[in-house]
């Protein structure tokens, strides 16, 4: 698992869908930002993604630290969370809910 690397790390995360924005194939809008970390490979074969935690505004790139790795059970694609170095204490309830409108769909675990 690629993703284990970057937990703790201060990462560069590419904004592809920003708040505010319609997913291109399902009728959602995302409510935080989500992006994916520059040349790397997830299991899916594409960039690994990442949410952005903690910033309520929509965003081109942003740089933070990753404070978790949500791992999906049933699909090989693990999603960073990555929120501001100032931010120090975010719960695993706080990710699931910020999460859900996507993560819903998947049977996932949080790794810290």
């Amino acid at each position: 698992m690629q993703s284990k690397k970057f937990l703790n790390k201060i990462v560069t995360v590419k904004i592809d869908r920003p708040l505010g924005s319609k997913h291109p194939k399902f009728d959602y809008i995302y409510p935080i930002n989500y992006g994916f970390i520059p040349n790397t490979i997830s299991g899916d074969g594409e960039e690994l993604d990442a949410y952005i935690l903690g910033v309520n505004e929509p965003l081109k790139a942003f740089r933070g630290r990753c404070v978790a790795i949500i791992h999906r059970l049933n699909d090989d694609d693990d999603k960073l969370i990555v929120v501001p170095e100032k931010l120090k204490n975010i719960s695993d309830k706080e990710i699931q809910e910020a999460t859900n409108f996507q993560e819903k769909y998947f049977i996932s675990k949080i790794n810290r």
